[in-house]
């Protein structure tokens, strides 16, 4: 069925898809913690773990706050809660430059930050794959959310460049500025669509598969009532800590396994893909659906993850993290436009948070259990076999999930 054109509705829904982007592009400030935390190691002689608590910390308040942020966005709608998000997370950064001990900096840049992030982020997604029908959904959500993958690009070098002109103090200060200021601007062009919108229809493309709908608009709480809930919340924390693993360690994976010092090149070629896994991703799954396109990008991660001790060079390094980000980057495109699809977008924001909490989980163990077992059996290589394990069950999962049924608690056939 053809929905009535709104003349509007392209001009309208791009613009806000596109401050929803330069939104994540500088919350993925975040990324700055990999510099910043090296340089409190040096300049500071703090310890790697002390080093290491502001932004466990703010990765932890993050994923909760997205829960609380959803449901102000879906009240208050997306405009209040990213200026309010832009405030926070900026002033978290900037008064990072006031605290000198690991315990203030995780009040500062962990807690402040965190719930500033989680405001912030709640807020783009749903604003923007309201505006648009259902069939692009995917690419939407995946061209929104390749903001924060990108960040890791250009994040990096900055704050580098702002270190070597200046001092810590002044990095954070800078950084936390200028986020204020940006955020704030931008989140001035967020709004959802009138209540009686209708986004035009797109033509439909030829062998494209019809993108499953909620029969209806869930609440949390319905939505927590059903399976499928629970199972795109195993498949977030089983997908997600399996990239997180070798993430968090690429760098040192590079050099002890490719001999390559230059393993920075690594981290931004993983950045460069995750992001353009987000926008792949979303394109795909508008045409084959969401659950097939995480069994196969699953299945081929675990495939990377199998043979990814044999990457001994800096190139077959390069090609194996290039991959890893290609594959992990879809995630965050494919959740979201799930949970869309799956429970409708009326109560995506609060919805979307609760799945989201499975990162938050992955968020810990991905980050921890690989330098564990390296530090045990002096190699990532069972690590590598853990990981292609986690993404095989989460392929078996998404496999197996299938919309809610008429009846609200049962997977249709």
């Amino acid at each position: 069925m053809s929905s009535e054109p709104v003349s509007t509705s392209n001009y309208r829904g791009w613009v806000v898809t596109l401050a929803g982007l330069g939104i994540n592009l500088v919350l993925g400030t975040l990324y700055a913690w990999g510099v910043m935390g090296k340089a409190l190691v040096v300049q500071w002689k703090w310890s790697k773990a002390d080093a290491g608590l502001p932004f466990a910390v703010s990765t932890a308040a993050f994923a909760v706050m997205m829960i609380f942020a959803g449901r102000a966005q879906d009240k208050l709608g997306p405009r209040r809660v990213a200026l309010v998000g832009g405030v926070l997370f900026g002033l978290g950064l900037a008064v990072s430059s006031f605290a000198k001990t690991p315990l203030t900096m995780a009040l500062t840049f962990g807690v402040l930050g965190g719930i500033g992030l989680g405001l912030g982020y709640s807020a783009t997604t749903p604003s923007a794959i309201k505006w648009f029908p259902p069939a692009r959904k995917g690419l939407i959500t995946g061209l929104v959310v390749a903001g924060v993958g990108l960040a890791a690009v250009y994040v990096g070098p900055l704050t580098q460049l702002l270190l070597a002109t200046t001092s810590i103090e002044k990095t954070f200060l800078i950084l936390g500025i200028g986020a204020t200021v940006i955020i704030c601007l931008l989140s001035l062009l967020l709004n959802n669509p009138p209540a009686d919108f209708k986004p035009t229809s797109t033509v439909p493309v030829a062998g494209a598969k019809p993108v499953a709908l909620a029969r209806r608009e869930y609440d949390w709480a319905d939505m927590l009532k059903t399976p499928q809930f629970y199972l795109l919340w195993s498949i977030y924390v089983l997908a997600a800590a399996a990239g997180l693993m070798l993430i968090s360690n690429v760098a040192i994976i590079a050099k002890e396994q490719a001999a390559w010092e230059a393993g920075f090149y690594a981290v931004m070629t993983l950045a460069a893909f995750n992001t353009l896994g987000r926008v792949v991703s979303g394109f795909v799954s508008d045409r084959i659906g969401r659950t097939q396109t995480m069994v196969f990008a699953f299945v081929l991660q675990a495939i990377n993850m199998f043979i990814f001790a044999h990457y001994n060079s800096p190139l077959l390094m390069i090609f194996g993290t290039a991959f890893t980000g290609l594959c992990y980057g879809t995630i965050f495109t494919l959740m979201p436009a799930a949970t869309a699809d799956f429970y409708g977008v009326k109560n995506l924001g609060v919805n979307y948070g609760f799945v989201f909490t499975g990162f938050g989980i992955a968020g810990v163990l991905g980050s921890r259990y690989g330098g564990m077992i390296r530090d045990l059996f002096g190699s990532y290589s069972i690590a590598y076999k853990i990981c292609a394990a986690m993404l095989l069950v989460a392929a078996a999962l998404a496999f197996s999930t299938r919309a809610p049924a008429k009846d609200n608690t049962q997977p249709s056939a």
